[in-house]
């Protein structure tokens, strides 16, 4: 074995390149010796390795493929951002420098692309842990590699989300994201099963609105409650499942209530593909040849004409249902009887039908609108979605309107002079009430309450 001894070797042309045996080859190295590389080393070493830079990060920074990062989170957590478009066998390591990950997080932030398959970014968590990352393909993305265990670093197990007025719950593990008007959900994590992947929902649509009287008689029926949609906290007969989320922005729409003395339903309120439907208006003579009420998540009443059908709740059909159909109107015994009072139907409710109109020989009242239905979402009960009462006729003596269902239902008008059915509340969907002849002039009915939005989710343990 022979034995070569120099100081340098360099090519034989300046800038070329020198190879050091053929291939096949082998060179051993022997124990205790030292390489240093001032300039750029290339394909030492097997793919997932970094070279680690010693000078200790203290706040957010865009990782360089190949390289290592102590990163100090003393002051505060600190957001490492991978490197964009990575190609396979791209590496980027972190390590937490200060032990303080547990109290202060460093957050990995994917850049566009999955980590472990997950769109969405790792957090570290643990003190003292170091994180190797290699990136592989579209699929898979980056995989952890230094130690085989993914749960090193971990995809936040919970649910962030943004938009709407964001409160805590009581308990304090939950957060609520309540939208009176249009906006957006902004879900930047979509967590897992071990946390959170999924939330609850309040949706409901704006109430119709109330119609006028018309004639000596004819009072108008209340209009019909927004549409209910919920996945809990409610009475469980009208509960539906949970919705998952993914990373994306989820658009709000908050359905406006319907307009007094237009036959107006009230619009949809809409969230993540779950449309509560408007309620429906209230019939009153004024608008014939209207067949009758509206349709809606709630029904509208029916006038006391026999042509003046009450409005179908459920509308369209959804499982559990939105809403009941509105009551009918009363003719009374003749047109002649002084002591007719025409009362008109009440509104459909979220939880019940409206209220027929019962006549003079049951106190002289417009049908009652239907009740509306309790929710805690916001960590106490709160009802939504109540009907309209029904006015009642005969304005030569003052009658007593049917009363709104709770939830927002507006009164109907009593027929007295300068009277008119009450507005259902804003932001619960009640319907408004009908209103009242008030011969030579007509009772305005109220207009329907706007509807309401509310999410609510588990953002910690």
């Amino acid at each position: 074995m022979s034995e070569v001894k120099v100081n340098k070797i360099s090519p034989r042309t300046a800038c070329g390149t020198t190879t050091l045996g053929d291939s096949g080859d082998t060179f051993t190295i022997p124990s205790g010796v030292t390489f240093t590389n001032n300039g750029t080393a290339a394909g030492f070493g097997a793919t997932g390795a970094a070279s680690w830079d010693t000078t200790v990060k203290t706040s957010g920074f865009t990782a360089v493929s190949g390289v290592g990062y102590f990163v100090n989170t003393t002051a505060g957590a600190i957001t490492v951002t991978l490197p964009a478009s990575p190609s396979a066998g791209a590496v980027v390591a972190v390590a937490d420098y200060a032990n303080t990950a547990d109290t202060n997080n460093i957050t990995l932030a994917r850049n566009s692309s999955n980590i472990e398959g997950n769109a969405a970014d790792f957090v570290i968590n643990q003190q003292g842990i170091s994180i190797t990352l290699v990136y592989v393909d579209a699929t898979k993305g980056w995989i952890t590699t230094d130690t085989g265990n993914s749960s090193d670093a971990y995809v936040n197990d919970y649910i962030v989300a943004t938009g709407g007025t964001e409160t805590t719950s009581s308990c304090g593990d939950y957060k609520i994201h309540t939208f009176t008007g249009p906006g957006t959900l902004c879900v930047t994590s979509s967590g897992t099963p071990v946390g959170s992947d999924t939330v609850d929902y309040l949706v409901v649509a704006g109430g119709g609105g109330g119609d006028s009287g018309f004639s000596n008689r004819a009072a108008a029926g209340g209009g019909g409650a927004g549409g209910y949609r919920a996945s809990g906290y409610g009475p469980s007969p009208l509960q539906g499942l949970a919705s998952s989320v993914s990373i994306q922005g989820y658009p709000v729409t908050v359905g406006a209530g319907g307009a007094q003395d237009s036959a107006s339903n009230g619009a949809n309120s809409i969230f993540a593909g779950i449309t509560s439907a408007g309620g429906g208006f209230g019939f009153g003579g004024l608008n014939l040849p209207t067949p009758g009420a509206g349709p809606g998540g709630s029904g509208g009443g029916g006038d006391y004409a026999p042509n003046g059908t009450p409005g179908a709740g459920n509308t369209p059909p959804v499982d559990p249902p939105q809403g009941n159909a509105g009551g009918n109107g009363n003719e009374g015994p003749s047109p002649a009887d002084p002591s007719s009072v025409y009362p008109a139907g009440g509104g459909g409710g979220a939880m019940a039908v409206g209220g027929d109109g019962p006549g003079a020989s049951s106190g002289q009242v417009g049908g009652a609108g239907g009740a509306g239905a309790p929710n805690a979402i916001t960590g106490s009960a709160v009802f939504y979605a109540g009907g309209g009462g029904g006015g009642v006729g005969r304005p030569s003596a003052v009658r007593t309107g049917g009363p709104g269902g709770n939830g927002g239902g507006g009164t109907g008008a009593t027929g007295a002079p300068g009277v008119s059915g009450g507005a259902g509340t804003a932001n619960t969907g009640g319907g408004g009430g009908g209103g009242s002849p008030q011969t030579p002039s007509v009772g305005p009915g109220g207009a329907g309450g706007s509807g309401i939005v509310i999410i609510r989710y588990k953002f910690q343990n």
